[in-house]
């Protein structure tokens, strides 16, 4: 792809702290669609049921699957083979590489059919800047260590609005390590033309933030869905520069300087 030409900015409504930023890489999960919930269910169900046939030795490390705190430490933003094998280590079980291919296989069933069965949707202050960003000449891309990716984005009715899209098919065939290694940053990044040091990555997890600082991206933006008592200050010292609740903030009128 050609690098872009220096994008219009009074073409669009777009917060002081993007203004020279020259390209946005999106995290998927989320970021862009509400699929972090269901990925978070079916980890649940998945987790929970494996700890029921397999209970740890340390009674204190017996109990279920939290859909936040869990979720956000040990499998947010990473590949599901690293997420159970965390979330397995975090509860002092030495899993079996065969125990943690099993265990997110089921999550990936589990994942597949209620993404069927309810579908996703695109976060509508999302939507309002990737908008705003296209207006003003901002290439973007979306990029996901999970393989359903362009499925999501297809469902959610955005996809189009991205010009790459790195998923986790792209980065298991082309070798990208996982987070908070920045590889699949970078690849996304590389895929519009920008360097990192010229462009910006919004995600909503600690390996997330971390990558994108690890990068050496100009502007890492935490996304706090869960507006929790510390998430927002975890994801600060994981790399983040800023924080917002709602990607509507960085359009004009609404974000941080």
């Amino acid at each position: 792809m050609h690098p872009p030409s220096t994008p219009d900015r009074s073409a669009t409504a777009l917060a002081p702290v993007l203004h020279d930023v020259r390209a946005v890489v999106f995290d998927t999960d989320g970021v862009i669609t509400d699929s972090a919930r269901v990925h978070a269910a079916a980890w649940k169900v998945a987790f929970d049921g494996f700890l029921r046939a397999h209970p740890p030795e340390d009674p204190g490390q017996r109990r279920p699957f939290d859909e936040r705190d869990d979720y956000l430490r040990h499998v947010d933003g990473k590949s599901r083979l690293d997420g159970a094998a965390a979330f397995l280590a975090g509860r002092g079980i030495e899993a079996s590489d065969q125990t943690v291919r099993s265990v997110a296989e089921d999550k990936e069933r589990l994942f597949t059919r209620r993404l069927r069965e309810d579908g996703v949707d695109a976060y509508p202050g999302t939507v309002r800047l990737v908008k705003a960003l296209r207006a003003a000449g901002v290439p973007r891309a979306a990029a996901s260590a999970s393989r359903h990716a362009g499925e999501l984005l297809s469902r959610a009715g955005v996809l189009d609005l991205f010009d790459a899209l790195v998923d986790g098919g792209e980065a298991a065939r082309l070798g990208l390590a996982g987070k908070p290694e920045p590889d699949l940053f970078l690849e996304a990044v590389s895929r519009l033309g920008v360097p990192a040091g010229r462009a910006a990555v919004v995600e909503d997890a600690l390996a997330g933030v971390e990558a994108g600082r690890r990068g050496g991206f100009a502007l890492v933006v935490g996304v706090d869905r869960a507006a929790g008592a510390d998430t927002g200050a975890r994801l600060l010292r994981h790399g983040a520069d800023i924080v917002v609740h709602d990607l509507g903030e960085l359009c004009a009128g609404g974000a941080p300087t």
